[in-house]
């Protein structure tokens, strides 16, 4: 659909309208029997009735000021302005309360339809939570499943980058204006997701810049581009529940990983689980419950070869947790000096056993 035709610019001025969000945008349809057209077709004395005030009808009428920029815009290499009539519109999205009236998308559109799955979690995530999700993002790429995600710093960006580093298709919805990408940090994957088949996807127009009140906006399409929305590590006052929140709400499935429960960021995930999430220990846990086929790859990672660590540093290992465990920590679990500890954690990090973090270390799943 050009950007010069009639019907974007109708959408445009919807969307621009001042003091009617996605929310009034869509009674006001509703009230036109949900035709764009017939909304315009209205008398100022029938849309007054509806309760648009006079400010607000006169810019209905008035060509949007967006629309020589949605112009010039769309004329860019890769770049599409989608419509709830857009036959590319993503139909899972259509389907949501208050679905984005405008689209602008980067990259290769088509990605909007594939089989997602929404993948977030943390913005401060801890050794084991990145594993986690790169390990599961590496199995869902490998059953043919697309990763939705926020493009924020933490698990965001570790599933964006794995989905890549696996050959897979990956989207970002962004809570800030294509133009105005945040955070600017990810600048170079945001490229890299597009140059790989994915895109980038923001109902704001392209110069917006990132507010608060975008990203509970945004999550509610990045879980409904998706049948299913995984949590991997969140806070209990996490912008990742929202996200869970809003599929919930849209009739959609909601999975969890557990965590260790002196984990703060695992916190969000355990309540989630408690209040009837799914709980996910490998892809099996998703994509049989999604019905989808596709052969599950398991989480285990296999551990190097190396030669095995003595009887008293594998007695040692216990000592050690799956999130970051200081030195001085397992020397005073285990009773034994830092000098002692510190050669037996070098010799089981040599054997895969563990990692070695910043704080300390962390025990390897296997």
């Amino acid at each position: 659909m050009a950007p010069s035709d009639t019907g974007v610019l109708r959408w445009l001025a919807l969307a621009d309208l001042p003091g009617i969000g996605p929310v009034g945008a869509w009674r006001l349809l509703a009230r036109a029997e949900g035709r764009i057209e017939s909304l315009f077709e209205h008398a100022d004395a029938v849309l007054a009735s509806w309760g648009l005030n006079e400010a607000q009808r006169v810019a209905l009428r008035r060509p949007p000021k967006m629309g020589a920029l949605a112009h010039d815009w769309m004329q860019r290499p890769d770049h599409h302005l989608l419509t709830p009539d857009h036959p590319l519109y993503p139909p899972l999205l259509r389907e949501i309360p208050a679905a984005p009236l405008l689209l602008w998308c980067r990259g290769r559109v088509e990605a909007l339809s594939t089989r997602q799955l929404a993948v977030v979690g943390s913005r401060h995530p801890t050794f084991s939570g990145k594993e986690n999700a790169r390990r599961l993002v590496q199995a869902l790429v490998a059953a043919k499943v697309a990763i939705t995600s926020g493009l924020a710093l933490g698990i965001d960006g570790v599933c964006h980058e794995a989905a890549l580093d696996a050959g897979g298709i990956t989207l970002a919805v962004l809570g800030s204006g294509l133009d105005s990408l945040y955070p600017k940090r990810h600048l170079a994957l945001a490229e890299r997701i597009v140059a790989q088949g994915g895109v980038l996807v923001s109902e704001f127009f392209p110069q917006q810049g990132p507010l608060a009140e975008h990203f509970p906006r945004r999550n509610r399409i990045i879980s409904g581009l998706a049948l299913g929305t995984l949590v991997i590590e969140a806070a209990e006052q996490s912008g990742s529940l929202i996200t869970a929140r809003h599929a919930l709400e849209q009739g959609r499935d909601v999975f969890a990983v557990p965590g260790a429960l002196q984990n703060p960021q695992a916190l969000g995930c355990n309540r989630l689980i408690q209040q009837g999430a799914k709980l996910v220990l490998d892809i099996a846990d998703i994509v049989g419950e999604l019905g989808w086929p596709g052969a599950p790859v398991s989480m285990t990672a296999s551990m190097p070869e190396a030669e095995p660590p003595g009887l008293l540093s594998i007695s040692l290992l216990d000592n050690v947790d799956y999130e970051t465990t200081s030195v001085d920590v397992v020397a005073a679990r285990a009773g034994l000096s830092i000098e002692s500890v510190i050669g037996q954690l070098v010799e089981l990090e040599l054997a895969g056993l563990v990692t070695s973090v910043a704080g300390g270390y962390v025990r390897r799943g296997g």
